[in-house]
C-alpha cells in the first residue's frame, strides 16, 4: 500500500522556479533520483512532463501536482478534475490539491477533488492551511491531510512554520497527518515526527538550489558592501 511505503519517512519536494535552469524534466528527474538514493521514501513533483520524467527515474511513490493560476481565484495547486486526471496520466501515485476553504476555479469542492482523485486510482492528499480546512478534508475522506498551505493564505498569515500546532491537531483526528511547509532543518523534522507526523515533506531546504544560492549571495553582497566602508590600513 502506498501509505505504508511512506509512513515514518522523508518525502522530498523536487521543484524549481519557473525561470530556473533546473526547471526541466531531465533535471528534476535527476534531483529526484538523488533524493531517493539518499533515503527519501517519496517525492513531490509539479507538472505533467516532470512527473512523467521522474516516473521513469524512481520507483518510490510520487506526489503529483499541477500549479496553474486562474484570474479571480487564489488557489492554484491542482484545483480542477482535469488537472487531477493529468497527474494520474503522468504516472503519479498521489495527487495533492488545495484543500483550503477558498473558492476554486470551476467550483470544485474538497469532496469533489477527493472523489475525483480516488476515482482515478490516486491517493488524495489535502493541502491545508488551518484547522477548518483539515476538518473539511477529514470529513471528505482525504487519505492524507497535510499542513502544506499554513502561512500561505490570508486565514493563516503569520502562523509559525512549520505549523506544528496544526500538525498536532490533525494527528489527533486523522490516521495519516503530514508535515509540509517551513521544515528547514532536521530538528524541525524530528519535532514533527514526535508530534505524530506519518511523514514529513522537505523542499527548499534540500532541492531549491536557486533559493539557497541566492541566500548566500545576499549575505556576500552585504559583506562586500560593509567592507567598502571600512577605513584602509
Amino acid at each position: 500500500m502506498i501509505l505504508d511505503r511512506l509512513r515514518g519517512g522523508l518525502i522530498v519536494s523536487v521543484q524549481a522556479y519557473a525561470e530556473s535552469v533546473l526547471n526541466t524534466p531531465e533535471a528534476i528527474a535527476l534531483l529526484a533520483r538523488c533524493a531517493v538514493e539518499n533515503g527519501a521514501v517519496g517525492v513531490r513533483i509539479e507538472g505533467a512532463r516532470r512527473i512523467a520524467a521522474v516516473r521513469t527515474a524512481v520507483a518510490v511513490p510520487i506526489i503529483g501536482i499541477i500549479k496553474c493560476s486562474y484570474p479571480g481565484f487564489d488557489p492554484f495547486i491542482t484545483t480542477t478534475r482535469e488537472e487531477i486526471a493529468a497527474v494520474a496520466e503522468a504516472g503519479a501515485d498521489i495527487v495533492a490539491f488545495d484543500a483550503t476553504e477558498r473558492s476554486r476555479f470551476c467550483g470544485a469542492s474538497v469532496r469533489d477533488l477527493v472523489e475525483a482523485a480516488q476515482a482515478a486510482g490516486l491517493v488524495a492528499m489535502a493541502d491545508c492551511s488551518v484547522e477548518g480546512d483539515a476538518q473539511e478534508a477529514i470529513v471528505a475522506n482525504a487519505d492524507i491531510v497535510a499542513t502544506t498551505l499554513a502561512g500561505y493564505t490570508s486565514a493563516s498569515a503569520g502562523r509559525d512554520l512549520p505549523a506544528l500546532d496544526l500538525l498536532a491537531w490533525i494527528a489527533r483526528r486523522h490516521p495519516f497527518p503530514v508535515c509540509e511547509g517551513g521544515v528547514g532543518d532536521p530538528a524541525a523534522a524530528t519535532a514533527a515526527f514526535a508530534l505524530g507526523a506519518s511523514a514529513v515533506v522537505v523542499g527548499t531546504a534540500i532541492t531549491n538550489v536557486d533559493a539557497l544560492v541566492r541566500r548566500f549571495v545576499a549575505t556576500a553582497t552585504r559583506a562586500r558592501s560593509g567592507a567598502a566602508d571600512l577605513p584602509s590600513t
